[in-house]
């Protein structure tokens, strides 16, 4: 059992490309299934503590039961092929014995009663359905279009970013509640009924373009200053420490600087007033760029990059290339850099090196959360 145990935090600390025909690869979508049921199955025991709120309203029940269902099946089925052919057994043994334990712990079936829903409480589900989806998608999308192609899925450092991934998922009540105060408090004040009400009556698509203009107005400058101030740069740096760029890279992100920036973008969206459906939909297409443009995926969109933000805009902003450095700031509209003089120029399609010039970051999660309070500029 120790030796199993051994094995197991062997591979979760190593890096590089899974060897194929041995039971690992198969072993660890088995595994990584198993423990998403096991997460999902304390959910639904403990809702009040371990889901979101305004998730919460969003939900069918019965199709997340059915999800929970065929994963436990196919991570069980899985996980017991590979133990009779003699595969990866110790990595498949995990894997089913977790899918066990949640099949002892009501698995699919555990009722959900009626519960407060004034708890305080962490983003379980939204870590468990962000992270099926976007890894289910995104790998995907990475192996079909890929950049480079030698880059492994664990390739160097992903732990570091899975852990952000983690926190920065779980800690979405604190994230929110804080945001939403400090908007209220600070920009309340700012709120008129003429202008939301003028808002309000815009056609859906001319109000989601204004929002995403707005956001994205409000995120360059503040993109910008992160760049420009040196105290900012501190928090910022974390974000550009990574090495690498793929689906998880985006993760990568100081808790301060999560706050800073959310609060700054929500404000002029409370202050004028947009409808829920349009808040809707700008938070669906955020939530897919900042993971798309982060991915390993061969996209440039031709024309089009220089008007919306694509993944090779914004790998230019990741380098460490001299023609890159403070450059390419927006998130949704790449013409906000042209218009501002501050798009990247250079004869190469994509760039070399990503990360901070000086490799100064620390790498590890704990250690990047202290940088910015400790750091020296060299």
């Amino acid at each position: 059992m120790q030796d199993d145990f051994d094995k197991l935090n062997r591979l979760s600390g190593s890096h590089g490309a899974l060897r194929p025909g041995k039971g690992l690869v198969s072993g660890v979508v088995a595994l990584m299934l198993a423990v998403l049921c096991f997460l999902g199955v304390l959910a639904f025991h403990f809702p009040e503590y371990l889901t979101t709120p305004q998730l919460r309203k969003s939900y069918d029940v019965a199709v997340l039961r059915q999800v929970m269902y065929w994963a436990m099946v196919l991570a069980g089925g899985i996980a017991l092929v590979n133990i009779v052919f003699g595969r990866a057994r110790w990595l498949a043994a995990g894997a089913f014995a977790l899918v066990a334990l949640t099949a002892l712990l009501g698995g699919h079936k555990v009722p959900v009663d009626d519960f407060a829903d004034n708890t305080p409480y962490i983003g379980l589900d939204w870590f468990i359905l962000d992270l099926l989806g976007s890894s289910l998608i995104f790998i995907f999308v990475e192996k079909l279009f890929p950049l480079r192609r030698d880059q492994p899925v664990f390739r160097a450092e992903w732990q570091t970013d899975f852990h952000h991934f983690i926190v920065n998922h779980m800690v979405v009540g604190f994230v929110l509640l804080a945001t939403n105060l400090l908007v209220h408090k600070l920009f309340g004040w700012a709120a008129q009924d003429g202008i939301r009400l003028w808002v309000q009556e815009l056609p859906f698509p001319a109000a989601l373009f204004l929002i995403i203009l707005v956001a994205d107005l409000v995120q360059y400058w503040t993109h910008r200053a992160y760049h420009e101030v040196p105290l900012l740069w501190r928090l910022h740096a974390v974000h550009h420490s990574a090495k690498s760029m793929d689906w998880l890279a985006g993760s990568r992100q100081h808790i301060v600087e999560l706050l800073i920036t959310r609060t700054l973008v929500l404000a002029p969206i409370y202050v004028l007033g947009f409808s829920k459906e349009v808040i809707d939909a700008y938070i669906v297409i955020v939530g897919f760029q900042a993971v798309f443009n982060h991915a390993n995926v061969s996209v440039r969109l031709g024309p089009l990059r220089y008007l919306i933000v694509t993944p090779n805009f914004h790998h230019w902003h990741h380098s460490q290339d001299d023609e890159a450095i403070d450059r390419n700031y927006a998130a949704h509209f790449a013409f906000l850099d042209h218009l501002f003089g501050t798009a990247v120029q250079s004869d190469r399609q994509w760039p070399e090196r990503y990360g901070v010039q000086g490799d100064y970051v620390p790498d590890g999660f704990l250690k990047q959360f202290a940088f910015p309070f400790v750091w020296k500029k060299r």
